[in-house]
């Protein structure tokens, strides 16, 4: 049974719709919900890793890592600033080894729109190289199965034009962000991925809409309760193609010892719906300029009786700092505080 859930997904993918990989904590890869959410941080840079292992209770684990690099620097002598960087993906499926690998470069502009507190409308633009592969030699076809015993001599019956394919991808997405008079925080984006859709196949004459256009709308806010107390909410929402998914949850944070942004120690709890799929506690960590986040998937969907709730593990850290030069953002009048 461990490899028909692969196999079906190659020999039948004309008349599925392939959807993007979903996080439990999403909000640590923010260019993956909106490339116009790159750069809502406090520093120059940003370094966020993040991986993910799923389904090892029902099947071959699928485990998705991504990686992102964020840098700010001011453009001009008034509060406008960029972002650039890169988002990486490493996604790997199943016996059959389905893979997938994106390297996406970003640049967002952030455009100062109040010289007396931090309000920002940013555009960003995302594109670049994707892709994916699997390996046919470890398909085991029922035909290969005699008397009941499995016999790699008998070759499968299922040939494939292609064990891979490459292609281009752009997106885009726009966001805004303001501040409370209290130092509250809030911000709204939306996103739109796929913009060039895509049509590909392991068949040469079944290429289908394999990547449709995916729009995501995007909101968060971070609150000061106390002296070293605050709650950081987000919400997410997806549509593509037929699919929908709906995300949300917030984190408590309680600051054990902080000198400044730069020195603290705090830790946070929370929890997430990912609504009809999986409730997510999360446990945080922050350590000077470190933050380390982990959260387990208690799966709730209709595969909760093959799964006995267990979903997916995730781990996430990331690191972001002032860098002392010229173009710091640290002595910026205005900047996207979060």
């Amino acid at each position: 049974m461990k490899y028909i859930f692969t196999l079906l997904f190659l020999l039948y993918g004309q008349f599925l719709l392939a959807q993007d990989y979903t996080f439990s904590q999403f909000y640590e890869q923010p260019i993956l919900r909106n490339p116009a959410l790159a750069g809502i941080f406090t520093g120059d840079i940003r370094i966020s890793g993040i991986n993910r292992n799923q389904w090892a209770s029902v099947t071959v684990p699928y485990r998705t890592s991504a990686l992102s690099v964020e840098y700010k620097l001011p453009v001009s002598n008034q509060n406008d600033f960029l972002t650039l960087g890169f988002q990486s993906i490493l996604d790997a499926a199943g016996d059959l080894n389905l893979k997938r690998t994106q390297l996406l470069p970003f640049l967002n502009f952030h455009k100062s729109l109040n010289d007396e507190k931090d309000e920002y409308l940013s555009v960003a633009v995302m594109g670049g190289y994707i892709s994916s592969q699997f390996d046919p030699s470890k398909i085991r076809g029922e035909e290969q199965y005699i008397n009941g015993a499995y016999s790699p001599n008998n070759p499968t019956i299922q040939k494939f034009d292609r064990v891979g394919y490459n292609y281009w991808d752009l997106s885009t997405g726009i966001s805004y962000t303001n501040s409370f008079s209290d130092g509250s925080r809030y911000y709204l984006g939306a996103g739109l991925f796929h913009v060039n859709k895509q049509t590909k196949s392991y068949f040469n004459k079944s290429n289908f809409d394999f990547f449709k256009s995916k729009l995501s709308l995007n909101a968060g806010f971070t609150a000061g309760l106390t002296d070293n107390t605050r709650v950081i909410g987000f919400i997410d929402y997806y549509m593509q193609g037929e699919y929908r998914q709906l995300l949300l949850g917030a984190l408590y944070h309680y600051d054990l010892d902080e000198y400044d942004e730069q020195e603290k120690l705090s830790v946070g709890f929370g929890s997430f719906y990912r609504v009809g799929d999986a409730v997510v506690p999360v446990v945080k960590l922050d350590y000077k300029q470190l933050t380390f986040g982990i959260s387990y998937d208690v799966n709730i969907s209709a595969l909760k009786s093959a799964s006995m709730y267990r979903g997916g593990l995730e781990v996430t850290m990331n690191y972001k700092t002032y860098l002392k030069t010229p173009n710091s953002t640290l002595d910026k009048m205005r900047c996207v505080r979060f």
